[in-house]
């Protein structure tokens, strides 16, 4: 073999995911995070471009649109153009994928945002229930020194546990190992790429489980269907880097950032092609943070598009009303309190439902007391979910309860035990936290209840009456409010604590809104102008002589107060 028929490459590819709205370096006063957000991707990626001018390319796994004040802003109240768009095209990425809370902006904003995208948007398992055909592009191929990268996309397959049908309506998704066990032969064949590079917004591996697939399904992918090369992915917030076999002769590397571009995933690809062949690759990949020194790239791109924060700024700075006394989420994991007690408060006004159900979304926000803003509501209320009210008997209640506090709390055998279920707790006091996702810990508003945690699964909870003084029946039928993403069966509470098939939850919706939670909470509170919130979730931990000083130990473990 002549040494002219044979070329060494190296390609660089920089991947991002899960950046949330996260668009800039520097926080509403202007000082310098340095550890993350899309501008901090750009310097990055300019950095290499300027050292490898050929054989840079970048991609995202999703999950862009939906997180930060600012692009909600752009989002949902100035649509006429999208800050997001205008940042990721400046950036110049070369491909990207959907991800389930790009689609829980809605098809208004989320088809105007592909179609505005410089680059392709890409998804073979997001199928046109019309047509039978990827609703977006499955795939591209880029060339970079003469080589040949085919790049699917594929999403999570189960929007549908989250989301309400009318945000991804005329649309089915496909379980990810089916769907890429039909594109990768096709892709071969028609395209005969050097490297074939997965593009998933779906995280490793566990999740929930649909009747379309696994939500993480990437290692499902990897393991099963040869022909890979690399998977970039995201979705599940986790910065890791693996290697699996699909079959004796065929090795990929999977990686994937965190979230918020605090991370990226750097991977160097080293190619020996003898003529149009791969004779030798090597794949390296690592997630490195993005902190230290500015680049001057990042700063300038900040600049250019300072005009458009700060017109999103003069909306989040408007006051609406005062607040009377402090919210405190942290307090919502050790009994009722006025954080919680306001979205109960809220949802049972606007629905006129009988029970409310809610969580604590943002983990540990505090909104103190005094004027508060619009940007306030985006501490209250992290999602744009919808509101949902359904129809529930007093069982299926106090069943989705019991879930929720077996999620919540351990079974407590002395009065030395942990109340909270904690993953670890280390001899120097120091802990990592829940076992489970907070944003599940749902409580109740409307009726008066006793946890008690020296029960077992299926008998912690005791509900005594409605709020209002009236017997609670296990056999009558209430409506109760809670978010769509609950309601649609988002972490498994209502279809599992509940038994009712996740395909007949939508039969239970009386009635759901047609704008998202926080814009309602924002022009009902404006309404209220003086904020007090209610004792509508009136429900306690028992037996108190373990109870009291149980929450005392754990809430120390947990918050250091």
């Amino acid at each position: 073999m002549s040494e002219s028929t044979v070329r060494r490459v190296t390609l660089h590819w920089v991947h991002t995911s899960d950046l949330h709205g996260n668009m800039f370096m520097y926080d509403d006063l202007k000082r310098y995070r340095t550890n993350g957000g899309a501008s901090a991707v750009y310097g990055y990626v300019e950095s290499l471009r300027e050292k490898y001018p050929d054989c840079v390319i970048c991609t995202d796994g999703g999950d862009c649109l939906q997180g930060q004040p600012v692009s909600y802003y752009y989002n949902y109240i100035d649509r006429e153009r999208n800050i997001v768009n205008d940042i990721m095209n400046a950036i110049g990425y070369d491909a990207a994928t959907i991800g389930n809370h790009d689609i829980e902006t809605g098809h208004q904003i989320y088809d105007k945002w592909q179609a505005n995208c410089k680059y392709p948007v890409l998804a073979a398992n997001m199928i046109d229930t019309e047509t039978d055909k990827p609703y977006l592009q499955p795939y591209t191929v880029l060339e970079r020194c003469g080589v040949r990268i085919a790049v699917l996309g594929m999403v999570t397959p189960t929007i549908d546990y989250w989301l309400p049908n009318s945000l991804w309506s005329g649309l089915r998704f496909q379980n990810m190992v089916e769907c890429a066990k039909q594109w990768v032969p096709f892709i071969k064949e028609k395209e005969n790429p050097h490297l074939i590079v997965g593009l998933f917004h779906s995280g490793l591996e566990g999740g929930v489980e649909s009747y379309h697939g696994l939500e993480n399904s990437t290692r499902l992918v990897a393991e099963n269907v040869p022909g890979f090369d690399l998977i970039l992915y995201g979705h599940d917030h986790k910065n890791a880097v693996n290697i699996f076999k699909s079959d004796s002769s065929n090795t990929v590397v999977t990686a994937a950032p965190n979230n918020n571009g605090s991370r990226i995933v750097e991977a160097k690809i080293q190619l020996l092609i003898a003529g149009d062949k791969v004779v030798k690759k090597r794949i390296h990949a690592a997630t490195p943070p993005l902190n230290g020194s500015v680049h001057p790239n990042s700063i300038l791109l900040e600049i250019e598009y300072d005009s458009m924060r700060k017109k999103a700024l003069e909306w989040l700075n408007q006051e609406i009303a005062v607040l009377e006394e402090d919210l405190d989420e942290t307090d919502a994991y050790f009994g009722p309190c006025p954080f919680i007690n306001l979205v109960h408060q809220l949802q049972l006004e606007m629905t006129g439902a009988d029970v409310s159900f809610a969580a604590p979304l943002s983990f540990d926000s505090v909104i103190p007391k005094g004027i508060i803003t619009v940007r306030d509501m985006f501490k209250l209320y992290k999602y744009e979910n919808y509101l949902y009210t359904l129809k529930l008997t007093g069982k299926e209640i106090k069943d989705i309860l019991e879930l929720s506090y077996d999620r919540w709390t351990n079974t407590m055998t002395s009065a030395d035990d942990h109340i909270m279920k904690l993953s670890y707790v280390l001899n120097n006091g120091k802990r990592l936290g829940f076992e489970n996702l907070a944003f599940n810990f749902i409580s109740a508003a409307g009726i008066k209840y006793d946890v008690d945690v020296t029960k077992p699964f299926g008998q912690k909870i005791y509900i005594s009456e409605m709020l209002d003084g009236k017997a609670f029946d296990l056999d009558s039928m209430y409506t109760v409010a809670v978010n769509s993403y609950h309601g649609s069966g988002g972490g498994e509470l209502l279809p599992k604590g509940s038994g009712i098939d996740k395909n007949e939850l939508p039969n239970r919706i009386v009635c759901e809104t047609s704008e998202d939670l926080r814009s309602l909470f924002i022009k009902r509170i404006k309404q209220l102008k003086h904020i007090r919130p209610s004792m509508c979730g009136q429900w306690q931990f028992v037996p108190s002589n373990w109870t009291d000083s149980a929450l005392k130990r754990d809430r120390m473990l947990l918050f250091k107060h």
